[in-house]
């Protein structure tokens, strides 16, 4: 027997035998929470951030709104998505003495962090739907921010889709630092099994491949999408 099947050996031994694929699945699951959680809360703060963005500044409240977007930007895209995680886990909360799973703090975190990308990419897809698109639903007596949110908005969501998709695979992929505040991921899932396996070499070549088949389903799925999308647009 080879070396590598000896160190394919011991990993499925700790893999199925000893129930390291429960950590897996856990790890896995945990993955996809934080990721798609972090989306869905990053293109909610990214839509609001965008619509004040771009929302006209005569007077003095969408100014000072502005600016504090821009501080929560700068910060969020100034500094890791570590020292991020590490900041509210062990210096926000204890200084409000609150207490939460590092699951859910994870989640907050990746959502804040996505918020500031995304609402970049969505002040993009805004300013690229056509200005007559807003004068019409305001000349139909809606207010602006009626007329942003149900006419401006969706059509820039079409646009800045694949952005989105892309934005969705980051996540998934920078969920590998959560263990720095103790919540269970694949790393934390294939570390536990090398540690007991003494054998690092499986473990992370597994690893590294579900984290890949994972990509290339988000992509798919993606690419789908756009496709229905299109067929959408030609429909009407």
């Amino acid at each position: 027997m080879g070396n590598f099947e000896k160190k394919l050996e011991v990993f499925w031994k700790v893999f199925y035998e000893y129930g390291g694929y429960t950590r897996v699945l856990t790890g896995l699951r945990n993955t996809i929470y934080i990721a798609v959680a972090g989306l869905v809360i990053g293109i909610i703060i990214g839509t609001i951030i965008a619509v004040i963005a771009v929302f006209p500044k005569y007077k003095r409240l969408p100014r000072i709104l502005d600016g504090i977007c821009k501080v929560y930007v700068g910060f969020f895209r100034g500094s890791p998505i570590v020292v991020q995680l590490l900041l509210f886990y062990f210096v926000a909360l204890p200084l409000f003495g609150s207490k939460m799973p590092s699951l859910n703090v994870c989640m907050i975190v990746f959502g804040l962090n996505s918020g500031a990308y995304v609402s970049e990419i969505m002040r993009s897809g805004i300013l690229s739907v056509d200005p007559g698109q807003l004068e019409a639903a305001r000349a139909l007596g809606l207010s602006y921010g009626v007329s942003m949110m149900k006419v401006v908005v969706p059509q820039a969501i079409k646009n800045i889709l694949p952005t989105l998709g892309n934005e969705f695979i980051v996540l998934i992929k920078e969920t590998s630092v959560v263990s720095f505040v103790g919540a269970a991921d694949l790393y934390v899932a294939f570390n536990y099994i090398g540690t007991n396996s003494y054998e690092f070499m499986v473990p992370y070549l597994v690893m590294a491949l579900i984290y890949i088949v994972l990509v290339m389903f988000i992509a798919m799925l993606v690419k789908l999408m756009e496709r229905s999308l299109r067929r959408s647009d030609r429909r009407n």
